[in-house]
């Protein structure tokens, strides 16, 4: 019974080290890359699909003071990230997948969190996330939450603009359809509206096929050309 009980131990430990792996390396596409082609998964680009919506966070006197992110990974990833950390019909609480949240914010740090806020032509800096927390639905899919506060508070206005997007487009991000943008005590006026990319030319579509059979990143920045806008305008 006792080697039964440190064989199931040691098998869960395994579990959280490789979930651990797995989130952290949203923001190390190397490893994750390393890792996939360890357990058989296709290489091409991109690896991980993230469907995003963002909460625009305004303070007391009309000033954006942070922003709030709602991040779904498709069904492979969750699946990876949560494998071994419960019975497969149960749903991990916020608490169990709690040490994922801090590693995948830890991880992502080093790139900027994939979010990039601009007004008046200037980029925005943020303080670190506050409140994460990862959480499994009952489709299985996680869905990661943080909020980047906003080192210098703005008024929105003409307009800020937020973008969402890995630039070497290991992680593909996408806004949600319904729901890609909210405003959380935003003053009376203020707008959304989400802008999206130009049609890739034939040179960076070339780019993208060459890419896709060699298993390899179609640029440095090809992320940003994919990326979609979301625009908060107060007047």
């Amino acid at each position: 019974m006792m080697r039964r009980s440190q064989h199931i131990a040691s098998n869960e430990a395994s579990a959280r080290q490789r979930s651990g792996i797995g989130l952290a390396i949203l923001g190390a596409s190397v490893a994750l890359a390393s890792l996939a082609a360890g357990t058989g998964v296709a290489q091409a680009h991109p690896h991980v699909f993230v469907t995003a919506k963002e909460q625009v966070i305004f303070g007391p006197d009309g000033k954006v003071t942070g922003i709030r992110a709602a991040w779904t990974f498709d069904d492979m990833y969750s699946s990876f990230v949560t494998q071994g950390l419960g019975a497969p019909d149960q749903i991990l609480t916020p608490e169990q997948l709690a040490p994922l949240a801090k590693t995948n914010i830890e991880s992502l740090e080093e790139f900027g969190y994939f979010t990039v806020a601009k007004a008046g032509g200037h980029q925005m800096a943020f303080d670190a996330p506050t409140d994460y927390s990862l959480e499994e639905s009952k489709d299985k899919l996680v869905t990661l939450f943080f909020t980047l506060p906003l080192k210098a508070p703005i008024k929105p206005v003409p307009a800020l603009n937020v973008s969402v997007y890995d630039p070497t487009y290991f992680v593909s991000f996408e806004f949600d359809e319904k729901a890609p943008v909210s405003m959380a005590s935003a003053p009376a006026g203020c707008s959304t509206s989400v802008i999206k990319p130009r049609p890739l030319d034939a040179g960076d579509n070339q780019k993208l096929s060459e890419a896709f059979f060699a298993n390899m990143s179609p640029g440095q920045d090809f992320g940003i050309k994919l990326a979609s806008k979301v625009m908060v305008a107060c007047p």
